[in-house]
């Protein structure tokens, strides 16, 4: 192509890379493009000889358009477009260019075992597009291509070649963003991924790989066969995490908190965090300290530190992880979200969540893509994430693509999300930190999740008692051979005469003698630094009586008033006829004039809470209105001006300058946002944080969140949670999925006074127990078997006076005017069919039965409910009613509390369903008929 021709043509100079930007949106989206544009693309499509076909170009004036500018500045539209050879050759080279960029990485130097033979890609060959060798000279218009405008076809391959098929390969050409893919674009294709690293930042990485390499080793022999999930062949993890921790430092990065499974995990202890190794050894050696009621093994501890960088200091959490893997990975953001909260890191420049992942858990597991999928959503993105990948190329011992993965790459998840991967040789370190760098600064500039997939291996088993030959006999006859990543490494400096081998020598040494002092050799760890933004957890630690009873009323007064602010509806703003009469009836709640119903007490209980100071989380799938129309914390606007959605949340408007109050209709996931909500929770003791079900038997879809973190958290790892819990619980006939919020798993899990468990009644109830979790000084999960009927259920109202000067009644006592004396039997009962026993009590005109309640099921109210059974001296039975089947609900549960306060003259039965598999029937008959049992059962004459 002569200098007159590229002046000339359609698809030369400044207007190349603006073609080429239309092309990449012909080929994502044919229909994208105008129909000039498609047709012409299609007829070189058609082009049965690219190389012979030849015809006169019409040229048309288009607007210049910089490289830089993507597709933002329109060009003129061409009447006709004749196709000669030219063009299609310089179609062509674009063409090339896009699929480097695109495929590339499939002919890249990835695995540091070479065990994956490298794709074919025909698209990758010249030869595909119709050049040969006599073409590998012309020179092209290089598109967007970084560097110069025009090369001949050799050296744009060479180009290609070194940038996307050495120990970096790149994928983000599936990025809708042409300014996101440009940005990589250049900062790839700008330095042919070639790392371009100071002698200085060499030596760095090599003391940082024998740092990795000379723990495993040291712990290898002094603690031999003992389970500590070897980091050994994936080394190049703590460069990369220390490099990431100093590049964000120089950023105005204040905290990364991290998550990771076990794989490498005391690694990253000590030498990334800063544990010292005598604490770690201490373990080993079962010689620390005893002080949690059971503790965890030492690859699932958690850590808390600060590095010292170049631009400050930045502190670093290493979240407490179970074996369930990637679980890890919502905690983590919730914290993060809390993090942010409190410095008002609105866009995630202050706080970096970074999780570590293995290749099988993050191909395998979905609460991965649950996650991801909360990344950019209002109510939980957190600015985007780091990932990393510890590509060991195993699961356990599945290490066949064709069993672990139904996909290519085991990253290719994050595509959902369009989050670029940068996969990388882990025996390449400087690759490794250059990539960490590129993924930082894209996730500082987009605020989006990137990911580094670094691919090495497992030098070890499972575990160090495991014989990985077993199962992998080509694979470890190849690691068998490898001599290691710091030793390559080492190995390359010397050869480039960079350091000479006693100089590698002494780093091992050196690092083998800190190990004997059991001291840490990183420098940058400050041990001392007191951070001005750490949140005070001691009034939350201090021993506090659980039953100490707290006063939750508020002033009737305020109350009211608040109450006014929570019905004042801007002008103009039209609500829905239904929520119109709501908003009515609450006002006059407020003013006395009506009992308060459930949904204006919970208001009143997050207003009240608000005005003295706390802020107030809460999300679900139906949160903002509530799944049964009870809520109403969001009002919507049913004549909107314009397209957007009016929304209005009284809440927020209650005085100036007050407390967030944050309402999230969150996506169809139980098990990333209850994790999510968990880690904000332990992350900020003075929020109110509630996550509710729509239904509360989904929350088995997070019961690993539930069994792992919430319930024994605080006694595996000391973690204080206040985490609230709202699960819609009782039987309507609804079917077994819409019944039970399967009360008998949660009281399974009590135990060393780690959750609370509760049934309220009554509005009132609901509002002094939603205030006391904030006001006393106790931090606990609190789990509510929240009322669905009982909503609306005429008897279940309360008053003002009742949320001035009452509290939350663990036990509430006979409210009826029955005379002590002559009650022969007491019916414990708790939740909605306490209001079924009292009106079938009323309708047969029963005298002699007292029906009491027990609104707080664990830590069980021993005092309050000594006192109902002393009340009915005169009582020789004790029934405890339920509305679910036997074998689950309360009875087995709570029992042995019963028998405990009852006298020896004293007999215990029971009314409630019989057992069954299902907790409850799908038949709107033997529901009701079930209902009417058990109801009967109660009041029998004899137990």
């Amino acid at each position: 192509m002569n200098k007159s021709l590229m002046e000339e043509t359609l698809l030369s100079g400044t207007n190349a890379s603006f073609i080429e930007a239309v092309y990449e949106e012909y080929l994502h989206n044919p229909n994208s493009v105008a129909l000039v544009w498609r047709e012409y693309f299609d007829k070189l499509a058609r082009q049965p000889d690219p190389v012979a076909a030849k015809s006169s170009v019409n040229r048309v004036a288009i607007v210049p358009v910089t490289k830089s500018s993507g597709l933002e500045i329109q060009a003129a539209l061409p009447e006709v477009m004749p196709i000669d050879s030219n063009d299609s050759k310089q179609v062509a080279v674009l063409q090339l260019i896009n699929m480097y960029r695109s495929l590339g990485l499939n002919q890249a130097n990835l695995d540091p075992l070479g065990l994956k033979q490298q794709l074919t890609i025909p698209e990758l060959n010249p030869a595909h597009f119709g050049f040969a060798d006599a073409d590998m000279d012309k020179v092209f218009n290089t598109g967007s291509l970084v560097g110069p405008d025009h090369a001949s076809l050799r050296e744009i391959l060479q180009i290609l070649r070194k940038t996307y098929c050495g120990s970096i390969g790149a994928e983000y050409m599936y990025i809708s963003s042409v300014e996101q893919k440009r940005w990589i674009q250049a900062r790839l294709e700008g330095q042919r991924s070639n790392p371009d690293f100071s002698i200085e930042a060499k030596h760095h990485i090599l003391e940082r790989l024998t740092a990795a390499e000379g723990l495993e080793n040291y712990l290898h022999t002094r603690y031999v066969g003992q389970k500590r999930f070897s980091g050994e062949g994936n080394e190049s993890l703590i460069p990369l995490l220390d490099s990431l921790i100093h590049r964000a430092g120089k950023a105005g990065i204040q905290q990364i908190v991290m998550g990771m499974a076990h794989r490498a995990r005391l690694n990253v202890l000590v030498n990334t965090l800063g544990k010292m190794p005598a604490d770690l050894f201490r373990e080993f050696e079962e010689k620390q300290p005893q002080y949690l009621p059971s503790g965890d093994v030492k690859y699932h501890q958690g850590f808390s530190s600060a590095i010292k960088t170049s631009e400050g200091i930045v502190r670093l959490a290493l979240a407490f992880n179970p074996s369930h893997l990637e679980i890890v990975n919502p905690v983590v953001e919730g914290s993060v979200r809390a993090r942010q909260h409190l410095l008002n890191d609105k866009l995630g420049d202050r706080v970096l969540p970074v999780l570590i992942h293995g290749d099988a858990a993050f191909a395998g597991q979905g609460v991965v893509m649950e996650t991801l999928n909360l990344s950019q959503t209002r109510g939980y993105g957190t600015g985007g994430t780091v990932h990393i990948i510890i590509n060991n190329q195993i699961g356990f011992t599945t290490s066949d693509p064709r069993d672990s993965r139904s996909t290519l790459y085991c990253t290719d998840v994050v595509k959902m999300i369009e989050a670029p991967i940068f996969h990388v040789n882990g025996d390449d370190p400087e690759a490794v930190v250059m990539v960490t760098e590129l993924a930082f600064d894209f996730r500082m500039r987009f605020h989006k999740d990137v990911v580094i997939d670094m691919v090495c291996f497992r030098r070890l088993g499972h575990n160090e008692q495991d014989e990985p030959m077993v199962t992998q006999p080509k694979m470890y006859r190849i690691i068998n051979q490898h001599t290691g990543t710091r030793k390559c490494y080492a190995d390359k400096l010397i050869a480039e005469g960079i350091i000479q081998s006693e100089d590698a020598d002494n780093l091992i040494k050196s690092y083998r003698d800190a190990m004997d002092e059991g001291v840490n050799p990183n420098k940058a760890v400050c041990y001392d630094y007191k951070s001005p933004y750490s949140i005070n957890w001691e009034p939350f630690l201090k021993p506090f009586k659980w039953n100490k009873r707290i006063r939750a009323g508020v002033a009737i007064q305020t109350l009211k008033q608040l109450a006014i602010r929570l019905t004042d509806v801007p002008e103009g703003f039209k609500l829905h006829s239904r929520v119109e009469k709501i908003i009515a009836d609450r006002s006059l709640m407020g003013k006395g004039e009506l009992p308060l119903d459930w949904g204006m007490a919970e208001n009143l209980a997050y207003a009240t809470l608000l005005k003295e100071g706390y802020p107030v989380r809460l999300s679900g799938q139906d949160s903002g209105r509530g799944t049964f129309f009870h809520r109403h914390a969001v009002l919507h606007d049913q004549v909107a001006a314009d397209q957007n959605e009016r929304i209005y949340v009284p809440l927020r408007h209650l005085y100036p300058e007050q407390p967030d109050f944050v309402v999230i209709d969150s996506m169809l996931s139980e098990e990333a946002v209850l994790g999510f909500e968990y880690g904000y929770a332990t992350t900020q003791p003075n929020e109110l944080i509630i996550w509710e079900a729509q239904f509360g038997d989904f929350a088995n879809g997070a019961q690993v969140v539930i069994d792992q973190f919430i319930a024994s958290g605080e006694a595996k790892w000391g973690r204080v949670c206040g985490l609230v819990m709202m699960l819609p619980h009782g039987y309507e006939g609804q079917g077994p999925e819409h019944s039970s919020a399967r009360l008998e798993r949660f009281l399974q899990l009590c135990a060393d006074y780690n959750i609370q468990v509760c049934i309220p009644s009554t509005p009132a109830q609901m509002y002094h127990l939603l205030r006391r979790q904030m006001i006393r000084p106790i931090r606990k999960p609190l789990i509510i078997m929240s009322p669905k009927s009982m909503l609306r259920h005429k008897g279940s109202v309360s008053s003002l006076d009742e949320l001035a000067h009452g509290y939350f009644y663990p036990v509430i006592s006979e409210t009826d005017s029955l005379d002590p004396r002559t009650i022969r039997r007491i019916i414990v009962c708790s939740g909605k069919i306490y209001y079924e026993l009292l009106a079938y009590r009323k309708e047969q005109r029963i005298k002699d039965m007292a029906i009491i309640r027990l609104e707080q099921l664990y830590p069980f109210p021993h005092e309050e409910f000594q006192a109902e059974i002393d009340r009915f001296r005169k009582a020789k039975e004790v029934i405890w009613c339920q509305e679910e089947p036997g074998n689950q609900g309360a009875w087995h549960r709570i029992q042995h509390y019963l028998l405990r306060h009852m006298r020896s003259d004293q007999e215990l039965g029971y009314a409630l369903r019989a057992s069954a598999a299902s907790p409850a029937v799908g038949y709107m008959a033997r529901h009701k008929f079930t209902q009417n049992e058990l109801i009967v059962a109660a009041f029998r004459d004899k137990i």
